[in-house]
């Protein structure tokens, strides 16, 4: 099931112009730790199946959903026997959806929803997810534009379940909730938007109303990760982008992405990649 690795990046290849591949797999067959810039949706049919993210162990049952979002490691353990649906999805899908970004690290460093809560959000989406295998077995007139649209409505029900569930900040009366979710998810969307200009802690705590230490504390609660992080997240997200072109110099893709000091971009990249710029670039042209 996997496409050409390099290193441990696995290069994901949409064909016919599809943003998604989709496999009904029931290979006995476990695949190493790897990552791509694709979601990846799991569902096991039957019997269980084992997925090792960040090297934590999730062993999943049948009808269990996960989501394992771009660019995390992760190792598929299959068992003897069984089967199960796993779909990739192009990560420029989901930036159809205003807002996604600004909740999507709510799935980080994976997104469990276990089909035993039988709530109403788990049943809608596992609906969507037979209903996808159906439209793409079945291949009627329109039926990309139908799993397109399905894939949508699958990652808004999850992130609103991912948004829904508990308190999402500590202390905060139920009330203020939903006041402080409003606010971090605009600031979210503002950080998305102007992630290579020069932003300042400073700054947005003040368009958030709270002190810095108070902004840097409810953000991560919001997020998951730290103001840093995202933002280094949505830089490399532009910086790949970028790296595909080569009428950009090395230096051209820092800067263009928000990068001062060329030392600096290339520190923070191979951290989050494993490999330099340049060596990342090459494995874009063997792969062409």
């Amino acid at each position: 099931m996997l496409a050409q690795l390099h290193g441990r990046r696995e290069d994901v290849e949409f064909v016919d112009g599809l943003n998604y591949r989709l496999y009904h797999n029931n290979q006995n067959e476990s695949y190493p730790p790897h990552w791509h810039t694709s979601y990846e949706i799991v569902m096991p049919l039957v019997n269980n199946y084992t997925v090792v993210i960040d090297g934590q162990s999730v062993e999943l049952g049948p009808e269990d959903i996960l989501i394992i979002p771009s660019g995390v490691m992760h190792e598929l353990i299959a068992p003897e026997d069984g089967s199960r649906l796993i779909y990739l999805v192009d990560y420029a899908l989901t930036r159809e959806v205003n807002g996604f970004d600004s909740v999507s690290n709510r799935f980080f460093p994976f997104a469990l929803f276990p089909r035993k809560e039988e709530v109403s959000e788990h049943l809608d989406m596992r609906k969507i997810l037979l209903q996808i295998e159906l439209e793409y077995t079945q291949a009627r007139p329109l039926y990309e534009a139908s799993i397109h649209a399905l894939l949508l409505q699958f990652f808004i029900i999850a992130c609103r379940t991912r948004l829904d569930r508990a308190d999402t900040f500590t202390g905060i009366r139920p009330q203020k909730q939903q006041s402080y979710i409003d606010t971090f998810f605009n600031i979210c969307s503002y950080i998305n938007e102007h992630c290579t200009d020069e932003l300042r802690l400073e700054q947005l705590a003040e368009m958030s109303g709270f002190s810095k230490s108070h902004f840097i504390r409810l953000f991560k609660e919001y997020t998951g990760i730290s103001y840093y992080e995202y933002l280094t997240r949505r830089r490399m997200l532009m910086v790949e982008l970028l790296l595909n072109n080569p009428e950009y110099s090395i230096s051209d893709v820092a800067m263009r992405s928000g990068y001062d000091s060329i030392a600096t971009f290339n520190r923070v990249f191979k951290t989050t990649h494993g490999v330099t710029p340049t060596e990342y670039r090459k494995s874009l042209r063997v792969r062409h």
